[in-house]
């Protein structure tokens, strides 16, 4: 007799977690906002304990941050910290798109090829903004794991969230996805040719023109201290 697989029921921290981090995300919660764990633990109906633990979760994530008083606020960016994340990113990612084209098989070029389809017709049918954010995602995610560097994807992994957030600031419509989207094809033009030195060099390029763009976004919505 097959035996029934009995699913675990989600710790409600878990689930807390990820409806916070969509509220953060979506803009549910503002910049700057301060969070109330007596107010949230009221509005959905459970004890505080809970609520800290997802509290906790998204400060080392950095969606999250504490002041001297110990008060939790929505995390606001700053120029500089915005700046020193790409300055990372750029670091990180310029050379795992070198790691990436001798290291990676060609099936798995081939997969980031794929990826890249699948956000031309998610632009093309005018897909929801978190569909096409996620496939941007999808393709950095793809140089990261195909580099088969672990300790690097350990530390793109501590600014994932942030850099989430980022995207979901970066992203205004049509218009920015498709330079998006052109900027990405030409990072993928390179790896196929086997051209570290000019892969790496389109990556520093689109992460640049990203944070310009984000910045001035930062700037028009008044996100940004």
């Amino acid at each position: 007799m097959k035996q029934p697989i009995i699913q675990k029921p989600i710790p409600y921290y878990e689930q807390f977690y990820h409806s916070l981090k969509a509220m953060i995300v979506e803009g549910t919660l503002t910049p700057g906002e301060r969070i109330n764990e007596t107010q949230l633990a009221k509005d959905f109906g459970v004890s505080r304990s809970p609520i800290r633990e997802a509290i906790r979760v998204l400060e080392r994530e950095g969606l999250l941050v504490s002041d001297e008083k110990a008060k939790v606020m929505v995390y606001q960016p700053t120029f500089q910290d915005v700046e020193e994340i790409y300055q990372c990113r750029q670091a990180l990612e310029s050379f795992a798109v070198r790691l990436m084209i001798t290291a990676a098989e060609t099936d798995e070029t081939a997969q980031i090829g794929l990826v890249l389809e699948e956000t031309r017709q998610a632009i093309h049918r005018e897909a929801p903004a978190q569909e096409i954010i996620k496939l941007n995602e999808s393709f950095h995610n793809h140089i990261i794991l195909f580099s088969r560097n672990n300790r690097l994807k350990r530390q793109i992994d501590e600014l994932r969230s942030l850099m989430y957030l980022f995207r979901t600031y970066n992203f205004t419509g049509t218009e920015r996805a498709l330079t998006i989207e052109a900027e990405h094809s030409a990072i993928y033009r390179e790896i196929k040719a086997g051209n570290q030195e000019a892969a790496s060099k389109a990556m520093i390029d689109h992460l640049e023109h990203d944070l310009s763009y984000l910045k001035e976004q930062l700037q028009t919505k008044a996100l940004i201290i």
